[in-house]
């Protein structure tokens, strides 16, 4: 009966843990966010195989770089529904995600840089490419069972 118990609690803090979300707060409204999709998104995104990149982390942390801009900590998470199930559009050999990213400090020349900024993210199946404002873009590799 113990084992049981303890199965059925690891059980409900993997589901839960799959399915984290964050509430976020936008010019927009309110969004929620999630570090995990059924892809390899941690990593860095580069432009045209050198800088300005991005910088995905686990647990939601990271640095985004503008173009001719140096790079700056960030939070990010791609836009999910309350249930922390990440929301896409899926075309025939893609899929389309909302990142978003918040600075973590303002900079010296814009007081607005502080709110939550939307950014297109695709996974590109045929080409096993992923792009972060179609301009950044990182390989990956399919997992078996995908």
């Amino acid at each position: 009966m113990k084992y049981k118990k303890l199965f059925f609690g690891v059980l409900f803090l993997f589901v839960m843990n799959s399915f984290a979300q964050t509430k976020i707060e936008a010019k927009d409204g309110i969004h929620y966010i999630t570090t995990t999709i059924d892809y390899p998104i941690t990593g860095t995104y580069l432009f045209q195989g050198a800088e300005p990149t991005v910088e995905l982390n686990g647990g939601g942390s990271g640095f985004y770089q503008l173009h001719d801009q140096p790079k700056r900590a960030v939070n990010w998470g791609i836009e999910c529904d309350e249930t922390g199930i990440p929301l896409s559009i899926k075309g025939f050999d893609s899929a389309a995600y909302t990142l978003w990213y918040q600075y973590t400090s303002k900079s010296e020349s814009d007081d607005d840089d502080m709110n939550w900024t939307a950014v297109e993210f695709t996974i590109h199946f045929n080409t096993l490419k992923m792009f972060i404002q179609g301009e950044r873009s990182k390989d990956y590799t399919e997992t078996a069972g995908k």
